[in-house]
């Protein structure tokens, strides 16, 4: 598995984004044109933090309080209205489109009544692009809590909202910005595909999302890392320079199912060698990484699709998981459970 990047492009536009993206060119077997295998090959994941919370706010109020004669508003189908209209590039946004986009959806108006023949070429490309991203963080729910009236009981009161979790536990600090596509030379010159959390060694980091453990061990690159494949494939979260001697929470094995919310490692900064078990990284941090997978030939190689996390960890800070001790020394389990229904 490839953890860099090996020259990365940002397309202005959609049209030229979108022909990049989607078109695959035919393979000649035998001097036979193979069937043109169509895939998104590309994705610019553009959305602020702001259009982000603004979008799930929406979305979670027209669920939670349905009004009568309105559908409920879906935050990626929102979202992928402005990547439309803006082609990709949120240095557009205005709260009043999306507010306006949002009532016309749930009046039942269709993307291309709103987006004219221009922008709506290309509404498909950034639903399928931006779903993938964002499918799976958000929905009902069961959430395990407190007995207001008894502390010692444990209640299980429905909901509708979040699913997704921060990378890193409730309670515990941590410093980011927008560090994608930076440079990067240990090795070979190459760009950062993921978003850096500077916390301190130790700190519980949990799953996003739930999945199966497809990469659980050593890598010069990243260190002690963690990658996990969610259920429906699309997405490969990427947690590493874990810590040394104690990366990994307990059971977090290559084939293991995960839950949402489950303490999956422990923050650290090892990484930068082919020597296992090496604190190599200057400063303690999680780097914390999303690849999209629309065809299992984009899982590695030259056609990985990294795309960048920084405002998506913005989001995720509104569902971070309080966690305790665990049985064993040195260990943390996730305190309550939050059960995403399907």
């Amino acid at each position: 598995m490839l953890f860099c990047c090996i020259g990365r492009k940002r397309f202005w536009g959609a049209a030229l984004g979108l022909a990049l993206a989607v078109v695959a060119g035919a393979a000649v077997v035998r001097g036979v044109a193979a069937p043109e295998k169509k895939f998104i090959r590309w994705v610019d994941f553009g959305p602020t933090t702001s259009a982000l919370s603004a979008a799930l706010e929406r979305d979670v109020k027209s669920h939670r309080e349905p009004e009568e004669g309105k559908l409920p508003v879906d935050w990626v189908e929102l979202l992928a209205c402005l990547g439309a209209r803006y082609g990709g590039d949120f240095s557009h946004y205005k709260e009043a489109h999306l507010r306006d986009t949002a009532a016309a959806l749930a009046e039942g108006k269709r993307p291309a009544e709103m987006l004219g023949k221009g922008p709506d070429q290309y509404y498909d490309y950034y639903m399928e692009a931006y779903g993938a991203v964002l499918e799976g963080l958000v929905g009902d729910y069961l959430l395990e809590e407190p007995d207001p009236n008894d502390p010692e009981k444990l209640i299980q009161t429905a909901g509708y909202g979040l699913i997704g979790f921060c990378p890193i536990a409730r309670g515990y600090g941590y410093s980011h910005y927008d560090d994608f596509g930076a440079g990067r030379s240990y090795g070979y010159k190459r760009k950062h595909l993921g978003n850096d959390l500077m916390a301190p060694v130790g700190t519980p980091v949990v799953a996003v999302e739930g999945g199966i453990v497809e990469a659980a061990g050593w890598n010069q690159y990243g260190g002690w890392r963690v990658g996990i494949r969610s259920l429906d494939g699309k997405r490969y979260w990427y947690y590493a320079h874990l810590r040394k001697g104690h990366p990994f929470a307990q059971g977090v094995t290559e084939g293991a199912r995960v839950e949402a919310g489950q303490v999956i490692g422990y923050v650290g900064m090892t990484g930068y060698s082919a020597t296992p078990d090496t604190n190599g990284m200057s400063a303690p941090h999680l780097h914390f990484g999303l690849q999209l997978i629309f065809d299992e030939s984009q899982k590695e190689g030259n056609g990985e699709i990294w795309v960048d996390v920084y405002h998506l960890v913005n989001l995720l800070e509104g569902r971070r998981c309080t966690v305790v001790p665990g049985e064993e020394k040195g260990e943390y389990r996730r305190k309550y459970q939050l059960i995403p229904l399907e």
